[in-house]
């Protein structure tokens, strides 16, 4: 199982954003959607030549040095992308490691997903999920993403159904994912799901434009505004009116 080998995108041994406490974040390299605001799109082709391959016994190797971080603020290791179930062997074998070593796993993923014997694997030994959910409107979902929500509403179903703790991700876009309507719906949804444990409200930044332009891929999303701290408070706001813990 250590020989295995993953297509890693690149890797912050230190993060804070990707789960609780301190993390290790692993990017995956490959990813079935297209988000217009995507900040690693070079996480798209699975097979690019630039891409390292890493074995499960050399991450494992790594991250067990930061024990000590984990352990002092209740961190550890997840895994991202890209979308980490591209790599669902790899994905599978590495959680098994670090279970092993006693460490906290998480999944970010964006749930588009045939759920088979081997997302099960994963998500046995998955501690926690990000949920990344781009709207519950199926018009709005498909033009964010380029693909069909179906998928996405099975695999939060099923991970409500075996009560697979999850933080749920939405990206507040202006003019994109901000309807009133549409937000209302999204935040009732979430109600349905037994196994919310936060949600977090993430505002729309321009940073990754410039990957885009490297990249020759035309950034749709030029000139659209960050959302301001009120407009992203209000949103916290009427999630936390469904009783959600809205960050």
């Amino acid at each position: 199982m250590s020989g295995i080998t993953g297509k890693i995108h690149s890797i912050e041994t230190c993060g804070t954003v990707d789960g609780p406490g301190i993390r290790y974040t692993i990017f995956t390299q490959g990813c079935p959607l297209r988000c217009l605001y995507c900040h690693n799109p070079d996480t798209w082709a699975k097979n690019r030549e630039s891409v390292a391959a890493m074995s499960v016994g050399e991450l494992t190797a790594d991250i067990i040095k930061y024990k000590s971080y984990f352990k002092f603020s209740g961190g550890g290791i997840t895994l991202s992308g890209g979308e980490p179930l591209m790599q669902k062997e790899f994905a599978a074998a590495l959680f098994k490691a670090l279970k092993k070593e006693g460490l906290h796993t998480a999944l970010d993923t964006s749930g588009y997903d045939e759920i088979d014997e081997q997302t099960l694997e994963v998500l046995a030994c998955t501690d926690l999920v990000l949920l990344d959910l781009k709207s519950i409107n199926a018009q709005t979902f498909k033009k964010v993403t380029g693909v069909p929500i179906d998928k996405t509403l099975r695999f939060a179903r099923h991970l409500s159904q075996s009560g697979t703790p999850v933080w749920v991700r939405f990206v507040l876009v202006p003019g994109l994912t901000d309807d009133e309507k549409e937000l209302h719906e999204l935040a009732s949804y979430i109600t349905t799901l037994k196994n919310i444990q936060r949600v977090s409200i993430l505002p729309f930044h321009q940073l990754g434009e410039y990957k885009w332009e490297r990249l020759g891929i035309t950034y749709k999303l030029d000139g659209t505004p960050t959302p301001t701290p009120e407009e992203t408070s209000r949103v916290r706001e009427l999630f936390g009116e469904y009783g959600l813990n809205a960050v």
